[in-house]
């Protein structure tokens, strides 16, 4: 028999003699429908082609098996590598996936959640550093489940995963000094977000415990890319920096490029740690080192957390913070 293309509900109700809730029931995985009436929607929804409605369905069981993403930049390959990572998570728990980008602006990511949750998602995963006070009260007047991954709140209300940010900075920075350097750079992002304000204070601690001085002369922040870099690493020079410690792989690459191209021998007079350690970092010669940060599985780690908190299941720990390791490569000594 010819599929009908445009089967309803209704049609496979009548096809089997049963009601609408009984089709509803088995559509919707609900265990408590005979087996022999289930085989028999079962097969005449096979054979009249039926689509269940997902909008539809969602209405009725108030979810709608789809999440949202927030991203701050969807060309950026650290936030695509979590991005993977919370894709596939959600396809094995069966949840199609809603990605906006936000280009890092707070009134655009307040915008973004909003609009998610007009959509009815049943949670979201956000990431990015600009969490702003606007934004925070987004997650707490919507009617859905958050969990930020790559980015921390400052007062721990919202569910997170991330690495040991703070730790992270106090290990590089020892490293460094252990290898000579006297004048340490620090290149950060906004310094009002939180996950750079960890940063700062796990460098000034490592100075502190090393004896150092800390000069703010040395901080610098700036926008992520190639172009930024380069203006950064012109600073990098005036200031008589001989090792930098960097928040993004791109800038990181820039870096090394312009010191190189100035004759400066890396990792003998000039030495960089990055911060992601994505597939940049390996294009970059010398190969860039960096800290190594399990970033396909904090998307996973986030993802699965939301799945949790979707279905009101238990959650032992909401401030997840995974291990991280160095990939000591060619610009370290």
């Amino acid at each position: 028999m010819q599929k009908k293309q445009s089967a309803t509900i209704y049609d496979v109700a009548n096809r089997v003699g049963v009601s609408l809730a009984t089709v509803s029931r088995v559509v919707n995985g609900n265990t408590n429908v005979r087996e022999s009436t289930k085989q028999k929607v079962l097969a005449a929804i096979e054979e009249l082609g039926y689509q269940p409605n997902a909008v539809a369905r969602g209405l009725a069981s108030k979810k709608t098996t789809t999440i949202g993403v927030v991203m701050p930049d969807v060309t950026d390959v650290y936030y695509s590598e979590l991005a993977r990572g919370i894709d596939d998570i959600a396809n094995m728990y069966h949840y199609d996936v809603l990605l906006t980008n936000t280009d890092e602006d707070p009134v655009r990511e307040a915008m973004a959640v909003n609009n998610l949750a007009a959509k009815q998602v049943d949670g979201i995963v956000f990431m990015g550093n600009a969490l702003d006070e606007e934004v925070l009260k987004t997650f707490e007047r919507i009617d859905a489940p958050v969990v930020l991954v790559g980015a921390l709140d400052e007062k721990s209300a919202t569910p997170s995963v991330n690495i040991d940010y703070h730790v992270v900075m106090q290990e590089a920075t020892k490293k460094l000094s252990e290898n000579g350097h006297k004048k340490i750079a620090l290149v950060l992002g906004d310094l009002s977000f939180e996950i750079h304000k960890q940063r700062l204070k796990g460098y000034q601690d490592a100075l502190r415990h090393l004896g150092a001085e800390f000069d703010e002369e040395l901080v610098f922040t700036t926008r992520k890319g190639y172009a930024d870099g380069l203006k950064l690493a012109e600073r990098l020079e005036h200031a008589g920096a001989t090792a930098v410690i960097s928040f993004d792989d791109e800038i990181s690459v820039a870096i090394v490029n312009y010191f190189r191209d100035k004759g400066v021998s890396i990792p003998e007079d000039f030495e960089v740690i990055t911060a992601n350690n994505t597939k940049l970092v390996q294009m970059s010669r010398p190969a860039l080192s960096s800290v190594a940060q399990p970033i396909y599985d904090l998307g996973a780690v986030a993802m699965r957390m939301l799945t949790k908190l979707m279905n009101h299941e238990e959650v032992s720990e909401t401030q997840v913070r995974l291990p991280h390791s160095f990939d000591w490569r060619g610009t370290t000594k």
